[in-house]
Formats: C-alpha cells, structure tokens, sequence
C-alpha cells in the first residue's frame, strides 16, 4: 500500500533527529489514530501535545524522543499556525498578560491543582525548582543541598530578614528558618501555597502571605526568588527588579534562580502556555541583564541547567511510583499530561534548550570582591 502523503512528509521531518513511526527502539514513536499527521503538521508543538493527552500515539521514552527532537531543533520545522503566533505577540507586546490585575492566573491554574500531587511528587522538603546534584545521590540531598547553597551564597546569618519572592510551599522559608535562624517572609500567588506553607513552617520565625510582588514596600537585608521569575515576563522584568531594589537594603543581597532560554523572547511553547504554565516565558541573559542594568552589580552567574534533568526525572518517577495514591482526584489525560510536561521538560534540558541560572546580585558592588560563605565562588 502506497505511503500517504502526510505520513510521509512526517517520516521525513523526523528522520534527521533517528527517531522513526512505529519503530521499535525507547525513542521512537508509535501511531495509534492515522489523523496524527495532518493534525501535527497544521498545528505544531501544541497539536503534537495535545495528541499525545488524546492517547493518539505513545512513545516509551518521551525523554529522549524530545531530547533527540529538540537538539535538531524539529519544533522549528514544523509548520506554525500563523494566528496562533500572532496573539503570543500581542499578548506579550500590547496587552501584558503577565500584570498584576492576572498575577493569580497561574496560581489558580498550575499551583492549585492539588497539594497531593505536588506532596507525592516532590522532595520531603517540598522544592518546586531544580536541585543541586554536585555531590547528591537522592532528591531529597540534592534540594537541601540546593537551599544550604542559596543561604551561603546571599551570607545568611541569625537574625536575617529575607524576602522570599514565589515562596511556594515554603521550602526555603523553613530550612533558612530551622538552619539559619533567619527571619523570613515569603510571597507567592497560590492560595494552595499559602495553606501548606502557613503550615509547614508552623512554629518558626516565618510569615507567608498571598501578595503579588508589585505590593512589596518593606526593606530586607537578603531577597530572593527561587522559581518564580519565570511567570514575571518580559514587559515586568524592569518592574520587577525596581521592586527588588526599592525592597532591599544597601548592603543586602539579592539572589535569582530562574530557569531561562538562549535566546530572547516574548511568549512561551504554546502546549505549555494552555496546559501547564499560563501566562509564562523563559528571560534570557540579555533580558536579565538589560533589567538590572543601572540597578544592581552582578557579582556572580552560576549555570547548573544539567542538573534540572536529574530533577525532573526524579520528579517523574515519583509522580509514577505514587499515581495510585492520587489518581482518584485526576483522570487518564491529565495523567497523560503531567507526564508529557515532565518528560518533555527533562529532554530539553538535556538538549542544551533552556538553562538554569543563579545570579546573584548587590545594590552597589561588595568591597573586595563577592564570597560565598567566606571563599571565592567560582
């Protein structure tokens, strides 16, 4: 029977990154619904998602298919839907999907969808952002290891008052708090969040509170925002870092752990834009520092983008290993989705396409030159 058209022009568009339909290696992606071509090749990365959450095709290793995928750049290949970009633009140029009238957006869409998952799939300290895989065997390690690096990075010392921006499940509140004797108070735009954190860090010098960023008026001696810069978005990057100026004392630290892109943009993947992170978009290190540019000295970038792969696949396994706990609260697409989101993410770390960076920042430069807990951060 003579190949269709379209599975072909497919086959084709694959071929350069070795991956085949119907193949038989962990990479290779078998076609349940035959519409999957036509499908794909009309609507690009967010067909090719959604298709996947329809059950029209599978693959046993999605890692390493988007690995493969994403390192010979396929998503630009494909055909994109003119309209479709279009509003990314607008939305992002004009409209700044990212203000603070729609900061809760992706509280209540990505945040609040069930404390359970997240208890399951993360560490027991609750981390929500890559780990520090340096020296760690386990997630567990790799996030303290993560935080206790954070602390020593900004000098934290007893008595500190820091602003966690994106405090999440309060995670670092509660280990700065318990390791540090630190006095923090943390943000975030989940309401889910504020619950669990509230909780968490019952008994210790913390205050959580539901607050988007731009209501920020008080004065710390350390900030930082582990996780968060990524919902702020291009037209709020100035914004934001004014606010972190403004908040932070002359001589105080300010520490960004974002996950970023090679290149600058405005919009994000638009199955993850639907799907997983409303609103969102990846700074790229042109965007960072344009931002911070007559604001802050930068003392120091560190890039660990290798070490959200052995994150998120741990994330993965956990999420797999504990679906029965949780699973009545889902259905089969969202557990089609999540791991999609997962795997998907973890290929494109490993494809070199998005980056992890910890920067840190002071008001006015540090005599003598920036140290991480009394030596010389390289």
């Amino acid at each position: 029977m003579k190949e269709p058209k379209v599975k072909k022009v497919v086959r084709k568009i694959f071929e350069p990154s070795d991956v085949q339909i119907n193949g038989n290696r962990p990479w290779d992606i078998r076609i349940h619904n035959h519409n999957f071509y036509e499908r794909v090749l009309s609507g690009g990365s967010l067909a090719l998602g959604e298709s996947y959450m329809d059950g029209w095709w599978d693959c046993e290793s999605l890692d390493q298919f988007f690995e493969r995928i994403l390192e010979d750049k396929l998503d630009k290949k494909i055909k994109v839907n003119t309209k479709q970009f279009l509003w990314a633009m607008l939305k992002a140029k004009i409209l700044n999907a990212q203000k603070k009238s729609k900061a809760y957006i992706i509280g209540e869409r990505h945040y609040d969808i069930g404390n359970n998952l997240f208890f399951v799939m993360l560490d027991k300290g609750l981390n929500y952002s890559c780990g520090y895989w340096e020296k760690a065997k386990t997630l567990d390690k790799a996030q303290e290891d993560k935080l206790d690096l954070i602390c020593r990075k900004i000098g934290l010392r007893s008595g500190m008052k820091v602003l966690d921006i994106g405090c999440g499940w309060g995670g670092f509140a509660k280990y700065a708090a318990e390791k540090y004797g630190a006095n923090i108070h943390g943000i975030t735009v989940s309401r889910e969040q504020v619950k669990c954190a509230k909780k968490f860090c019952q008994g210790l010098d913390v205050k959580i509170e539901l607050k988007d960023y731009r209501e920020l008026k008080e004065k710390f001696d350390c900030i930082v925002s582990i996780g968060m810069f990524e919902h702020v978005g291009c037209g709020n990057y100035r914004t934001f870092m004014k606010v972190v100026h403004q908040c932070l004392k002359a001589d105080g630290l300010f520490l960004l752990h974002t996950i970023a892109g090679n290149n600058s943009v405005n919009s994000t993947d638009p199955w993850i834009n639907k799907y997983i992170f409303p609103n969102s978009m990846l700074p790229s290190a042109k965007q960072i520092t344009s931002a911070t540019e007559g604001l802050f000295v930068l003392e120091d970038w560190h890039s660990f983008g290798q070490y959200y792969d052995k994150t998120l696949m741990a994330w993965y396994n956990n999420f797999i290993e504990n679906w029965t706990k949780i699973k009545d609260e889902y259905d089969e697409r969202f557990y089609r989705m999540w791991t999609y989101y997962l795997l998907s993410c973890a290929g494109s770390f490993r494809a070199s396409r998005n980056r992890l960076w910890q920067i840190v920042l002071s008001k006015k430069g540090i005599k003598g030159g920036y140290r991480c807990r009394g030596q010389l951060f390289a």
